[in-house]
Protein backbone atom coordinates (compact mmCIF):
# COMPACT_ATOMS: atom_id res chain seq x y z
CA UNK A 1 0.00 0.00 0.00
CA UNK A 2 1.58 3.39 -1.05
CA UNK A 3 1.35 6.01 2.06
CA UNK A 4 1.56 8.51 -0.21
CA UNK A 5 -1.65 7.72 -2.08
CA UNK A 6 -3.49 7.36 0.75
CA UNK A 7 -2.50 10.97 2.01
CA UNK A 8 -3.58 12.72 -1.11
CA UNK A 9 -6.99 10.82 -0.47
CA UNK A 10 -6.86 12.06 3.17
CA UNK A 11 -5.92 15.65 1.99
CA UNK A 12 -8.71 15.59 -0.89
CA UNK A 13 -11.45 14.23 1.49
CA UNK A 14 -10.70 16.71 3.71
CA UNK A 15 -10.27 19.65 1.37
CA UNK A 16 -13.95 18.35 -0.06
CA UNK A 17 -15.62 18.55 2.99
CA UNK A 18 -14.31 21.89 3.94
CA UNK A 19 -15.71 23.03 1.27
CA UNK A 20 -18.96 21.86 1.85
CA UNK A 21 -18.94 23.36 4.73
CA UNK A 22 -18.24 26.67 3.85
CA UNK A 23 -20.45 26.57 0.94
CA UNK A 24 -22.98 25.39 3.82
CA UNK A 25 -22.62 27.75 6.02
CA UNK A 26 -22.98 30.84 3.56
CA UNK A 27 -26.48 29.60 2.66
CA UNK A 28 -27.04 28.83 6.68
CA UNK A 29 -26.57 29.37 10.08
CA UNK A 30 -25.85 26.09 11.52
CA UNK A 31 -25.19 24.55 14.71
CA UNK A 32 -22.64 22.44 15.28
CA UNK A 33 -24.49 19.53 15.64
CA UNK A 34 -26.19 20.16 12.37
CA UNK A 35 -23.19 20.99 10.71
CA UNK A 36 -21.62 17.59 11.88
CA UNK A 37 -24.64 15.84 10.72
CA UNK A 38 -24.83 17.25 7.04
CA UNK A 39 -21.01 16.83 6.12
CA UNK A 40 -21.63 13.29 7.05
CA UNK A 41 -24.01 12.79 5.36
CA UNK A 42 -22.84 14.49 2.08
CA UNK A 43 -19.87 12.21 2.34
CA UNK A 44 -22.03 9.17 2.78
CA UNK A 45 -24.14 10.00 -0.28
CA UNK A 46 -21.62 12.16 -2.54
CA UNK A 47 -18.14 11.62 -1.69
CA UNK A 48 -18.92 7.58 -0.96
CA UNK A 49 -14.81 7.09 0.32
CA UNK A 50 -13.32 4.35 1.03
CA UNK A 51 -12.91 5.30 4.74
CA UNK A 52 -14.63 4.50 7.73
CA UNK A 53 -16.90 6.20 9.52
CA UNK A 54 -14.67 6.80 12.35
CA UNK A 55 -11.66 8.74 10.18
CA UNK A 56 -14.61 10.77 8.56
CA UNK A 57 -15.70 11.90 12.13
CA UNK A 58 -12.66 12.49 13.25
CA UNK A 59 -12.38 14.92 9.70
CA UNK A 60 -15.60 16.48 10.51
CA UNK A 61 -14.67 17.31 14.09
CA UNK A 62 -11.33 19.06 13.16
CA UNK A 63 -12.99 20.90 10.64
CA UNK A 64 -15.68 22.41 13.16
CA UNK A 65 -12.79 22.94 15.58
CA UNK A 66 -11.23 24.77 13.14
CA UNK A 67 -14.24 26.66 12.11
CA UNK A 68 -15.48 27.22 16.04
CA UNK A 69 -11.67 28.64 16.37
CA UNK A 70 -12.11 30.93 14.11
CA UNK A 71 -15.43 31.87 15.28
CA UNK A 72 -17.32 31.33 11.99
CA UNK A 73 -19.52 28.97 14.16
CA UNK A 74 -20.91 29.63 17.64
CA UNK A 75 -23.31 27.76 19.44
CA UNK A 76 -24.01 30.31 22.05
CA UNK A 77 -24.94 32.66 19.78
CA UNK A 78 -26.89 30.23 17.23
CA UNK A 79 -29.23 29.46 20.94
CA UNK A 80 -29.68 33.09 21.84
CA UNK A 81 -30.78 33.99 17.92
CA UNK A 82 -32.90 30.83 17.60
CA UNK A 83 -34.59 31.69 20.79
CA UNK A 84 -35.24 34.94 20.11
CA UNK A 85 -36.60 33.77 16.83
CA UNK A 86 -39.03 30.94 18.78
CA UNK A 87 -40.14 33.33 20.97
CA UNK A 88 -41.37 35.99 17.99
CA UNK A 89 -43.45 32.94 16.83
CA UNK A 90 -45.21 32.84 19.53
CA UNK A 91 -43.25 29.79 20.51
CA UNK A 92 -43.30 28.53 25.25
CA UNK A 93 -40.38 28.64 26.63
CA UNK A 94 -40.74 24.40 27.17
CA UNK A 95 -40.87 24.43 23.36
CA UNK A 96 -37.86 26.94 23.11
CA UNK A 97 -36.01 24.52 25.27
CA UNK A 98 -37.01 21.27 23.43
CA UNK A 99 -36.67 22.94 19.72
CA UNK A 100 -32.51 23.32 20.93
CA UNK A 101 -31.92 20.71 22.24
CA UNK A 102 -33.04 18.58 18.94
CA UNK A 103 -30.83 21.02 17.09
CA UNK A 104 -28.25 19.88 19.35
CA UNK A 105 -26.95 22.88 21.56
CA UNK A 106 -25.68 22.10 24.70
CA UNK A 107 -27.70 22.59 27.73
CA UNK A 108 -25.81 25.32 29.34
CA UNK A 109 -26.15 27.84 26.16
CA UNK A 110 -29.92 26.86 26.17
CA UNK A 111 -30.40 27.60 29.93
CA UNK A 112 -28.16 30.52 29.56
CA UNK A 113 -30.55 32.09 26.36
CA UNK A 114 -34.12 31.00 28.27
CA UNK A 115 -32.61 33.29 31.15
CA UNK A 116 -32.02 35.87 28.85
CA UNK A 117 -35.42 35.85 27.62
CA UNK A 118 -37.00 35.82 30.99
CA UNK A 119 -34.88 39.21 32.22
CA UNK A 120 -36.02 40.86 28.77
CA UNK A 121 -39.41 39.71 28.43
CA UNK A 122 -42.48 40.40 30.91
CA UNK A 123 -44.17 36.98 31.14
CA UNK A 124 -42.91 35.52 28.03
CA UNK A 125 -45.23 32.39 27.84
CA UNK A 126 -48.03 34.78 28.35
CA UNK A 127 -47.26 36.90 25.29
CA UNK A 128 -46.64 33.51 23.07
CA UNK A 129 -49.72 32.02 23.95
CA UNK A 130 -51.30 35.63 22.62
CA UNK A 131 -49.24 35.59 19.70
CA UNK A 132 -50.31 31.82 19.03
CA UNK A 133 -53.74 32.66 19.32
CA UNK A 134 -53.51 35.59 17.06
CA UNK A 135 -51.46 33.84 14.46
CA UNK A 136 -53.75 30.34 14.29
CA UNK A 137 -57.14 32.54 14.83
CA UNK A 138 -58.05 30.17 18.10
CA UNK A 139 -59.55 31.19 21.44
CA UNK A 140 -60.58 34.91 21.90
CA UNK A 141 -60.54 35.35 18.24
CA UNK A 142 -63.25 32.75 17.81
CA UNK A 143 -66.62 34.16 16.61
CA UNK A 144 -68.36 34.10 20.65
CA UNK A 145 -70.97 31.11 19.22
CA UNK A 146 -67.87 28.85 18.00
CA UNK A 147 -65.65 29.26 21.23
CA UNK A 148 -67.22 26.61 23.50
CA UNK A 149 -67.84 24.24 20.75
CA UNK A 150 -63.71 24.48 19.67
CA UNK A 151 -62.66 24.87 23.16
CA UNK A 152 -60.94 21.47 23.70
CA UNK A 153 -59.77 21.97 20.49
CA UNK A 154 -57.59 25.35 21.66
CA UNK A 155 -56.99 24.11 24.75
CA UNK A 156 -55.15 21.15 22.52
CA UNK A 157 -53.22 23.46 20.29
CA UNK A 158 -52.12 25.24 22.70
CA UNK A 159 -50.72 22.18 25.23
CA UNK A 160 -48.76 20.98 22.00
CA UNK A 161 -47.46 24.72 21.48
CA UNK A 162 -45.88 23.65 25.35
CA UNK A 163 -47.97 26.10 27.13
CA UNK A 164 -49.39 24.86 31.11
CA UNK A 165 -53.06 24.16 31.65
CA UNK A 166 -53.36 27.68 33.62
CA UNK A 167 -52.29 29.80 31.24
CA UNK A 168 -54.26 27.78 28.78
CA UNK A 169 -57.20 28.51 30.23
CA UNK A 170 -56.24 31.97 31.15
CA UNK A 171 -55.54 33.29 27.59
CA UNK A 172 -58.58 30.99 26.04
CA UNK A 173 -60.77 32.60 28.70
CA UNK A 174 -59.64 36.19 27.56
CA UNK A 175 -62.43 38.40 26.05
CA UNK A 176 -62.54 39.45 22.49
CA UNK A 177 -62.24 42.90 23.53
CA UNK A 178 -59.31 42.60 26.28
CA UNK A 179 -57.24 40.29 23.79
CA UNK A 180 -57.08 42.77 21.21
CA UNK A 181 -55.88 45.58 23.84
CA UNK A 182 -53.29 42.77 24.69
CA UNK A 183 -52.49 42.15 21.21
CA UNK A 184 -51.85 45.67 20.63
CA UNK A 185 -49.40 46.35 23.75
CA UNK A 186 -46.87 43.80 22.33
Amino acid sequence: MNPTANKSDFDDLATNLKDLAYSYLEKYSPSKQQLKVYLLKKYLTKIKGTKNKKEVSDIIDKIILHLEKNKILNDEMYSDSKARMFLRRGYSLNKINQSLRNKGIDSKYIKQSIEKIKEDEIEPDFVSALKLCKRRRIGPIRPESNRDLFYKKDMGILARGGFSFELSKKVLDLEKEEFNKLIKII
